[in-house]
């Protein structure tokens, strides 16, 4: 029975067959494209065969980091399962794919009826991408076990995710989100690029494009602000885009130093500060407006919530992935800033993929090959039939506790310090406690404090009632 695997991303599909695909799996635009030129309608990986990409018009499946449009992504994932792409019959297949991190209750129940009922998979497991990384080669060292403490940051199309790992199942409560994603990056460099050169508005593919070749994250922001400020033409910085020309089938490149172009028919590209300012954002985030922290006071932060023996650990095993970590400097700007935030007893080491747009699916590739997947992992055909939804929410660890996992999740928060947490879960159990102990109610779910008789009512809030006339209402 083959194993598909399916790196369900924002922006891209990481697909393949386990054993076929390992190293290699096949990469498919998660977008429905019409393109201007030609008129034509592109579904996923058919966008492979446009020849004029200018001014297309893009209709995603994910919006906000989830999956709204399912009648676009459903006619992506037929294009995927089509002799064009993997050629396999899903009635006789399993399958393994990713979803966003918090994903809705309701949004999971959709994913499950679509591979049980639309797909008709025989087995079927769904989890978020950064739980797989324990299982791949990014922490891998010679003679030695993975580490069971990770701290992933996952920057992808719509989101960057702080993600602690601790024993192979994600620390929920210490997840942290920053709202910058490849997105708002490509957004903001075709506003940026619009206001100061060309109009770039309509074209998003090229200009992401751009911003992958071109951008790069500053080690030194003041420094090379003030190298462009200083010299605006004659700076290592600057470089020259020479755009695309699809009638002649020439794709775009970054200009040589001192290459002759003819004005003609090349038309090119000025980036200067743009290089570096607009990464800058993923660890500057007020620079657009944005009330958060950065990426680096965020780790802090994530790391800050997790049990403080354990918390060395996690500054030592600190893990990128995803597409927009693969900018040149990346690596080196954070483990520079961290190392200012964390302890000076503990270790600070970032692990960076030569690959992080594919090393969620070869980690996934890994965890699939295990023999216990299909027996213990998955969720068979016959288990959804016999228990419907529940049988997937028995199954796949959520970033909602079950019950079961209550008593181990307030054992985790104790080893923080969370005595005030203990606190109210005491007198919120104890039959008898005074007004001062007792949990006010909808604090943290136990019942109300008992009725106390001999505490007198605000005399502001009695002189309302009687102003009213509430009490007169009453009697009559």
């Amino acid at each position: 029975m083959p194993t598909v695997i399916l790196d369900n991303g924002a922006s891209t599909i990481k697909a393949g067959i386990l054993g076929v695909h390992d190293h290699c799996p096949r990469v498919v635009p998660n977008a429905v494209v019409r393109a201007k030129a030609d008129n034509a309608t592109y579904i996923g990986h058919e966008l492979a065969n446009c020849r004029d990409f200018t001014s297309l018009r893009f209709r995603l499946p994910f919006e906000k980091g989830f999956l709204v449009d399912w009648d676009a992504q459903k006619a992506i994932w037929d294009g995927i399962f089509s002799t064009e792409v993997l050629a396999v019959n899903t009635s006789e297949a399993s399958l393994l794919i990713t979803e966003p991190y918090f994903n809705l209750p309701n949004i999971q129940d959709v994913y499950d009826q679509f591979m049980f009922e639309e797909y008709e998979f025989r087995s079927y497991f769904r989890c978020t991408p950064a739980s797989l990384i324990s299982y791949g080669r990014l922490f891998a060292q010679q003679n030695l076990p993975p580490p069971e403490c990770l701290l992933i940051i996952d920057s992808g199309f719509s989101f960057t995710h702080v993600v602690p790992i601790l024993n192979g199942e994600v620390v929920w409560h210490a997840v942290k989100r920053i709202d910058v994603g490849g997105k708002l990056l490509t957004n903001h460099l075709k506003e940026t690029v619009s206001y100061r050169q060309w109009n770039m508005m309509e074209e998003t593919h090229i200009m992401n494009e751009i911003k992958e070749a071109c951008c790069f994250v500053s080690e030194d922001f003041a420094a090379d602000l003030e190298t462009c400020r200083a010299r605006p033409t004659a700076n290592p910085i600057v470089q020259e885009y020479i755009f695309p020309d699809y009638s002649a089938r020439r794709p775009g490149r970054i200009r040589n130093p001192g290459e002759s172009l003819d004005e003609s028919t090349q038309q090119t590209l000025k980036m200067a500060n743009e290089r570096f300012s607009v990464p800058e954002i993923l660890f500057r985030p007020t620079n657009i407006g944005l009330d958060q922290a950065g990426l680096s006071a965020t780790v802090a932060a994530s790391i800050a919530l997790l049990p403080e023996d354990l918390q060395g650990m996690f500054w030592a095993n600190i893990g990128l992935i995803g597409g927009n970590t693969a900018m040149p400097g990346f690596r080196q700007r954070l483990t520079s800033e961290l190392r200012s935030l964390a302890p000076i007893e503990c270790a600070v080491r970032v692990h960076a993929s030569a690959e992080p747009i594919l090393e969620t699916y070869r980690a996934a590739a890994a965890f699939a090959a295990r023999p216990d997947f299909a027996s213990r992992c998955a969720v068979t055909r016959e288990e959804y039939q016999e228990m419907g939804a529940s049988a997937c929410r028995r199954k796949f660890r959520d970033w909602k506790p079950a019950p079961a996992d209550r008593d181990q999740q307030q054992q985790l928060q104790s080893a923080t310090g969370s005595r005030g947490a203990r606190g109210k879960a005491r007198a919120a159990g104890s039959s008898t406690s005074d007004s001062e102990s007792s949990a006010p109610e909808g604090r943290d779910g136990g019942s109300p404090p008992p009725a106390q008789p001999t505490k007198k009512p605000g005399r502001g809030r009695g002189r309302g009632r009687g102003a009213r006339g509430g009490a007169g209402k009453r009697g009559a």
